[in-house]
């Protein structure tokens, strides 16, 4: 798809320089640029969401995994009687 956007003149100026030197196009330095912006912001929104889901895990009485693990090893201990590892 074609896309027009107005860029300020040194800003396009070091663009055209990045790409020449990396002997790539204008056209890909932008699409790898656009790709990348994505990527962060998609990556910064999950991350936004898992501290959500664990802040509301905490407010509820949720336990962290390696306290449940380490009261499962316990009782396995206490069990059996082995070491757990």
């Amino acid at each position: 798809m074609k896309v027009t956007i107005d860029l300020d003149g040194e800003l396009y100026r070091a663009v055209k320089v990045e790409a020449a030197r990396s002997d790539r196009s204008v056209r890909d330095i932008v699409a790898e640029a656009l790709a990348a912006w994505l990527e962060a912001a998609e990556a910064l929104e999950d991350r936004a969401s898992a501290q959500d889901a664990l802040d509301e895990y905490r407010r509820i009485g949720g336990e962290l995994a390696e306290s449940v693990f380490g009261t499962l090893a316990a009782e396995t201990q206490a069990t059996y009687g082995t070491d757990p590892e």
